[in-house]
């Protein structure tokens, strides 16, 4: 079988703020092995339950540079670096029998949640057919558009909860208890990676159990709110993004949801574009 651990920074435990999980600042180091051990761990725990699946770990924060390579375990093959096919799903296809996302963080606007946000700070809010979905849920109906079940996810309690209301069958392990933005009450690194290793054989051993994510069936109408009014001005240069109700709102229509997905990552990307 094929599995493919998708992995952020937020949700790590021990993780609580962005000096954390910038590069460019003082802590950034110790974030970069916490991560890559939980990595490991799961990795571990997938091949607990079937040791010959093709693991592939798909480095999924910032510059998707952050997990160390020469600690990564040897077994599993790893995803880095950006611009790149589905973004934090790299190496996902429809032959993927599972997909499982470590080290997640509840949506923009939601809380409380450690370091909460979509894709980043200028994304305020993302809808789909009226649903709203941080990455969560933005990765987890792509992994479901291609048919592949999101079997376990790991973060705070508050990802965790967003998680579960989108797939109730999913193994969820809050690593930490949110208190903020930027304080929680979190488990020793040592006694996460264990529940998370046990987490994972289990997930894997009833991935047949749980069902991929699937959204309303398209056309999907969709919705983007954006920090940055010269982010609309831009996003309106993309044939069939129009202004919505509100100076901050872009709307398209989708064919499918990999279509809405891709133009989703495009209108984050655009965001990042400061005025010249």
């Amino acid at each position: 079988m094929k599995a493919l651990i998708s992995v952020d920074m937020e949700g790590i435990s021990g993780i609580v703020h962005s000096s954390e999980t910038n590069p460019e600042r003082y802590d950034y180091q110790r974030g970069r092995e916490l991560m890559t051990a939980e990595a490991n761990a799961v990795i571990a725990g997938v091949l607990d339950a079937e040791p010959t699946a093709d693991v592939l770990v798909a480095d999924a924060h910032g510059t998707f540079r952050n997990l160390l390579p020469e600690q990564l375990d040897r077994r599993a093959r790893l995803v880095r670096g950006k611009p790149r096919a589905l973004n934090m799903l790299a190496g996902l296809d429809e032959e993927t029998d599972a997909a499982l996302f470590v080290g997640y963080h509840v949506r923009a606007g939601e809380g409380p949640g450690v370091l909460a946000h979509t894709m980043n700070g200028e994304i305020l809010d993302v809808r789909v057919t009226g649903r709203s979905l941080g990455e969560i849920g933005l990765n987890a109906a792509m992994a479901g558009h291609l048919g592949v079940p999101v079997v376990l996810l790991s973060g705070d309690d508050a990802a965790c909860a967003e998680a579960t209301a989108l797939i109730p069958e999913a193994v969820t392990v809050p690593v930490k208890e949110a208190l903020g933005m930027a304080a929680a009450v979190t488990l020793h690194p040592e006694e996460a990676r264990d529940r998370l290793r046990r987490a994972a054989a289990d997930a894997i051993t009833r991935r047949a159990e749980i069902r991929p994510l699937t959204l309303a069936p398209a056309p999907l109408d969709v919705e983007v709110d954006l920090a940055g009014a010269h982010t609309v001005d831009l996003a309106t240069l993309v044939p069939g993004v129009t202004r919505a109700a509100g100076a901050r709102t872009v709307a398209f229509a989708a064919p499918d949801y990999g279509t809405a997905y891709r133009l989703i990552l495009l209108l984050a990307q655009l965001a990042t574009i400061r005025p010249a």
